[in-house]
């Protein structure tokens, strides 16, 4: 039986090794660039602002309720007027009402809005109808005048310029609140002064405390977070 002929292959030895040392650099040359493209790529506002997402996430994961992302440029907003930390902001917005998720921004003591202003507090004390807890008798349209509030010597503001104080609105609240902790001490460094006069009771000083230095630890970290996502 005769032998069969091997076939002899289409490629020798030394040209496969040929073509072996002509690839490994094209390959090389199209990994890195591609690994330049992909860095350049990340550079992007879109993988910016996902780098910046995770960051506020890993943030949030420290806190039983997490800060609103929206409201935080609102407390930075207040921070850079009237000199009042932006975390401890947040504490108070934390504590009243739970960064204003329950269900009436109303309490039974008559406290009104997402920072939960008395009436007489909003509107001034110098109102006649004010005495007491600071309930008064003040029509709506009074209670969010700021001719009002300037004439009884209220803390109520308008921050958004529509010529409404509204304690409803999250942006004049959170003002508000600032402008109020601002003239109590708290701009000045007296934090513990300011939230007592803001709510007479040693717990409220202690829960709003125990949140602001909470969100303190990340004051930096998440501001930037934030408004680096919000830019883009």
């Amino acid at each position: 039986m005769a032998k069969k002929k091997q076939k002899k292959p289409l490629l020798s030895p030394a040209v496969k090794m040929g073509m072996i040392a002509l690839l490994v650099p094209i390959a090389i040359t199209v990994y890195v660039l591609a690994f330049f493209a992909w860095k350049e790529l990340q550079t992007l506002p879109i993988f910016e602002k996902l780098a910046q997402q995770k960051a506020i996430e890993e943030i949030q994961q420290n806190f039983d309720i997490k800060i609103p992302e929206q409201y935080i440029p609102i407390y930075i907003a207040a921070e850079e007027k009237y000199g009042v930390p932006w975390t401890l902001l947040a504490a108070h917005h934390r504590i009243e009402t739970r960064f204003s998720s329950m269900k009436s921004l109303v309490s039974p003591a008559g406290a009104e809005g997402h920072m939960q202003f008395m009436p007489c507090t909003f509107v001034g004390w110098k109102h006649p109808t004010c005495s007491g807890l600071g309930k008064g008798e003040i029509a709506k349209s009074e209670l969010m005048n700021p001719a009002a509030i300037q004439k009884y010597g209220g803390y109520g503001v308008d921050a958004n310029g529509d010529g409404v104080a509204d304690p409803y609105d999250i942006e004049d609240a959170v003002y508000s609140a600032a402008n109020y902790l601002s003239k109590y001490g708290a701009a000045k460094g007296d934090v513990k002064r300011a939230v007592f006069n803001y709510n007479h009771s040693d717990e409220y000083v202690e829960n709003v405390l125990h949140y602001y230095k909470l969100y303190n630890n990340y004051h930096d970290e998440l501001k930037a977070a934030v408004l680096i996502n919000t830019e883009h």
